[in-house]
């Protein structure tokens, strides 16, 4: 019976908690269509920018067309990027196979609402985006 009463004290409220799997959900589908468009860029030869901003992320072909792809937030939680303002990237800039931040140094994007928050590094020159610890 203690450990009924320990598992429904502790573990069940964090189960039934599904922000937090929403969130999660996004942060990892977040990660997986900034490495497409990476992938993309650099197979079609075309610099892609994506553009991160506190409600989600768009993918698009520098010099204008239509956008490629999106990632919004979840709706019971957007915004869910803590960080403010608008960011972007430029996948394979000028053809050179780099990438460049809009800020020309690693982006820290935080995806957060209520108690959930994970942190990620979107590293300038690389592109490569990662979950940090």
């Amino acid at each position: 019976m203690t450990m009924i009463g320990a598992l429904a004290v502790f573990a069940l409220p964090r189960l039934v908690d599904t922000e937090m799997w929403r969130l999660r959900a996004f942060g990892d589908d977040l990660q997986s269509q900034l490495q497409a468009m990476l992938r993309l860029s650099l197979v079609q030869r075309r610099p892609i920018i994506a553009t991160i901003s506190g409600t989600g992320a768009t993918f698009a072909y520098v010099g204008g067309g239509p956008a490629l792809s999106s990632v919004d937030c979840p709706l019971t939680s957007s915004p869910c990027i803590a960080e403010s303002g608008s960011r972007s990237i430029t996948f394979n800039s000028g053809n050179s196979g780099s990438s460049i931040t809009s800020t020309g140094a690693a982006l820290a994007v935080t995806v957060s609402s209520g108690t959930y928050s994970q942190g990620y590094v979107l590293e300038n020159e690389t592109g490569l985006f990662y979950a940090t610890p």
